[in-house]
């Protein structure tokens, strides 16, 4: 089985599909496109203490680059960004008012910038450089940091140094050798091995660096903050992940709060929700156990999700979306130490530059700066450079994952499971011939796929996970028909049987984690389109472009630009081709297609659903050399074109 979080497929295409080595460049949004983004509703709401917040970035630093609605909504790049950041920090002078920059995590795996580096890098190694330009006063590690230890290595020793005290990693460590060559574990966000090696007794002694910072705003306001992660359990070896619970009790942190500071700012990767798998709560009260009035501001992640609630009147919690789509804004009036509830406000912001034009008072003429310009030219190179810009064909119209039912025509399980896959399979096989049924879990897309140019990029961007497809020969085709019932009937949660590979154990667990997220945001967003329907009138939403509609726990409307909701349908969790024709034989013998990561419980479903003969791993074979990865431009140079 291969299941991979670092894909390093640059260059792999091309030597094995004997692509040209010439690219070309990708579709960009185009003008007219960006004059049709709608612009936002009303000004923001600025207070005495102001913070714009990203999270779960997953390498879009070029912005959503395809026509389509919603996908020019998020058509911004990291250098219009790292403008618009410029811009608000003019603004905040000019108010004399403090406005801060805050990161959630997850900043690997997601688009070609951070995952299609050439064999022997390291992912999102050189997407991170342009990370770092952004002048951010407080970033916290995500789970997609922590997946494979080179990555976590890599901001430890190079991202956190940057940074020099505002990378946190408040409840993860990792393993790194002193300078006796003897393993010691300190905070990822801590100071780098260099330092280590420098002395034994320093790293000992400052065991808390990395954890937690203190510092003065610009206008001296004192600030205590954090950067915590979930209670993550599939990090990779030499990391690990302290459970929040036992996080607060520890010394260092009864330390850090003691003192009061103006404000608690709290950042980190796990969501806002109130119920088990939010962990916000426990540092909450914490905090307020020791100083029960403070404000307190936290930004958190990980569920792609737009969301906001507040704890007491004298706090908020705000997460920002997913694929930098969404930026936070959270502002408050401080009241000097009252116990009255304190005037927040939050927004949640299109990524554009039709928003970041408005929220600056800026023109076209007088919204580009030259780091923003030299940002986004260093991405079109490094885009360039990976080989990103190949185009293998173009797509005739949108596929999209949820927001199309399964099965229909608009649906991407449908071209994949029905079309992409043995269409490629049909090419690069000796079984040609031999009638066949495909099953495939739904949960290895990824992202739509979008009408215009399908590039590398957009490749690496639907399909995360590397798999192989083998097959069982001679399968009855009564029985064989008789798996993707009984497989959807039981569920996906029943894919791990502990008989393929003991290492398959780690790799389920972290498909869940990964299926959990993908599902929780498809659900949020059809939860957001019923509510929307329920409240409003249906026929107002025709006049408005498709996007983000959210209905959260704070007061007031937190969307910055209006938008008719995304549509969201439920899929099921296997899918398959269409049934060959046998002639109406139930007898006649089939090859049995499946992806390697679902073995386990094809062979025992396969046993459950007939008793003609018993399956075992011996019966399963290689199929094709075509690896998943792979297939969608293969496909798309065969009918894209």
């Amino acid at each position: 089985m291969r299941f991979t979080f670092g894909l390093a497929l640059a260059g792999v295409l091309s030597a094995a599909n004997g692509l040209e080595t010439q690219s070309q460049w990708p579709f960009r949004v185009p003008s007219e496109s960006q004059r049709r983004i709608p612009s936002p509703s009303r000004p923001l709401q600025w207070g005495d203490f102001n913070v714009i917040s990203t999270t779960d970035t997953h390498g879009w630093l070029l912005g959503h680059q395809h026509a389509s609605f919603p996908e020019p909504n998020y058509s911004g790049t990291w250098g219009d960004y790292r403008a618009f950041v410029t811009h608000m920090k003019e603004l905040a002078e000019e108010k004399d008012v403090d406005l801060l920059l805050v990161d959630s995590g997850d900043l690997h795996d997601g688009t070609g910038l951070s995952d299609g580096f050439p064999p022997g890098g390291v992912d999102a190694q050189d997407s991170n450089e342009f990370f770092k330009q952004m002048p951010y006063d407080v970033l916290a590690i995500g789970n997609h940091e922590l997946y494979i230890y080179a990555n976590t290595f890599d901001m430890h020793m190079n991202f956190a140094q940057h940074f020099k005290g505002r990378y946190l990693s408040s409840n993860v460590n990792i393993t790194v050798f002193d300078a006796n060559n003897q393993s010691i574990s300190v905070p990822v966000g801590s100071a780098t091995l260099s330092t280590f090696l420098a002395s034994t007794v320093v790293a000992i002694a400052d065991a808390s660096a990395g954890r937690f910072r203190k510092f003065k705003t610009r206008k001296n306001r004192s600030v205590t903050a954090f950067g915590v992660i979930f209670d993550f359990t599939t990090n990779d070896v030499n990391t690990t992940v302290q459970r929040v619970e036992d996080m607060v009790r520890e010394p260092w942190f009864l330390d850090a709060i003691a003192e009061e500071p103006d404000v608690f700012l709290l950042v980190g990767h796990m969501s806002i929700e109130r119920d088990k798998s939010g962990r916000w709560p426990i540092v909450f009260n914490a905090i307020r156990e020791v100083h029960p009035s403070t404000p307190i501001l936290i930004f958190g992640g990980h569920l792609h999700i737009r969301d906001c609630l507040q704890l007491d009147g004298r706090s908020m919690s705000l997460a920002s979306g997913r694929y930098m789509e969404t930026l936070g804004w959270m502002s408050v009036d401080l009241d000097g130490g009252s116990t009255q509830n304190l005037n927040f406000s939050r927004r949640y912001l299109d990524a554009n530059v039709v928003t970041y034009r408005y929220h600056t008072n800026r023109t076209e003429g007088t919204f580009s700066t030259t780091e923003g310009q030299n940002i986004t030219q260093g991405l079109r190179a490094l885009e360039e450079r990976f080989g990103l810009t190949y185009q293998y064909g173009v797509a005739p119209q949108d596929y999209t994952m949820n927001r199309s039912p399964y099965p229909s025509n608009d649906s991407i399980l449908t071209m994949v499971v029905e079309e992409a896959v043995p269409t490629v399979l049909a090419l690069n096989t000796t079984r040609m011939g031999i009638p066949s049924i495909l099953i495939l879990n739904s949960g290895a897309q990824r992202f739509d796929i979008f009408k215009g140019p399908f590039t590398k990029n957009d490749q690496l961007t639907v399909v995360p996970f590397v798999n192989q497809y083998i097959y069982i020969p001679n399968v009855p085709f009564e029985a064989a028909m008789k798996v993707l019932p009984e497989m959807n009937r039981a569920g996906a949660d029943r894919l791990w049987s502990g008989e393929v590979d003991p290492e398959e154990s780690r790799q389920m667990r972290v498909w869940r984690q990964e299926r959990q997220v993908q599902d929780g945001y498809a659900k949020w967003v059809g939860h957001m389109h019923r509510l929307y329907h329920e409240r409003s009138n249906a026929a107002d939403a025709e006049e408005l472009t498709l996007g983000y509609v959210t209905a959260d726990a704070c007061p007031g409307v937190g969307d910055d630009t209006p938008h008719a909701p995304l549509p969201a349908y439920g899929v099921p969790d296997f899918i398959a081709s269409r049934a060959p024709d046998v002639g109406g034989d139930p007898t006649t013998p089939i090859d049995l297609i499946f992806a390697d990561f679902i073995l386990g419980q094809v062979i025992r479903t396969l046993n459950e659903v007939q008793t003609a003969r018993v399956y075992s791993l011996a019966d399963a074979g290689v199929y094709s050399d075509v690896l998943s990865n792979e297939v969608l431009g293969l496909y798309a140079k065969v009918a894209w074109n």
